[in-house]
């Protein structure tokens, strides 16, 4: 049934292309970004558990709009992983690779992109039986070229770069087949979002969705 589910989740990932990368301080502000991110044309999002506010932000966007696609990044308990499943997190993502946490997303049958940069990360995702893992950070740990490499000797591996993706290079990153999605920040900047700009971040989104076409 989890592996079911992971496939659905890299199909919807890869139909995505660009998954934007949220942080969000202030629970208000949840529904005009999900509206902003649906009308620029990605009705998708990772809500990052760096604040108080997540939990309560996945669950208010995804009742505003059910369909969307909203996981919880920055995921690094078990504890949090409970919030997230309870908030309705579509997926879990962390910047590293603990396996306790792997393992108890499996038990709760709950997709996890966990993140890694080194062969090592790799071949313990796969003895965990991962297929799609987030690349993190991408672009100091090597970006495309480090990606490339690693992907010679574990060619069943797809990645979601993430870190220092941008208009710049996203397109590249998307080129190559065994990367999945990216996750960006570019269009959904705190900046933006503290200062209630959501007609700003739907352009941009709008501009993000053009270049990957």
């Amino acid at each position: 049934m989890a592996d079911k589910k992971m496939e659905e989740m890299k199909e919807k990932l890869r139909a995505m292309k660009i998954v934007p990368v949220v942080k969000l301080d202030d629970t208000k502000d949840a529904v005009p970004l999900a509206k902003a991110l649906v009308e620029g044309g990605l009705p998708c999002a990772e809500v990052t558990f760096r604040t108080e506010a997540a939990a309560e932000s996945i669950k208010r966007m995804l009742e505003a709009f059910p369909d969307m696609l909203v996981g919880a990044g920055t995921v690094l308990t078990t504890e949090q992983v409970d919030a997230a499943i309870e908030a309705g997190a579509k997926f879990i993502v962390s910047p590293g690779l603990n396996p306790k946490t792997v393992r108890y997303c499996q038990e709760k049958n709950i997709p996890i992109l966990p993140g890694v940069a080194t062969a090592s990360e790799i071949e313990q995702a796969l003895e965990l039986g991962l297929d799609t893992v987030k690349f993190f950070p991408a672009e100091v740990n090597g970006g495309l070229l480090a990606i490339k490499a690693l992907s010679a000797p574990y060619h069943m591996m797809h990645f979601m770069p993430t870190g220092g993706v941008g208009p710049q290079n996203v397109k590249d990153y998307l080129a190559f087949d065994k990367v999945l999605a990216c996750g960006g920040t570019w269009m959904v900047k705190d900046a933006l979002i503290n200062g209630g700009e959501f007609e700003k971040i739907k352009e941009m989104t709008k501009e993000a969705v053009d270049i990957v076409k």
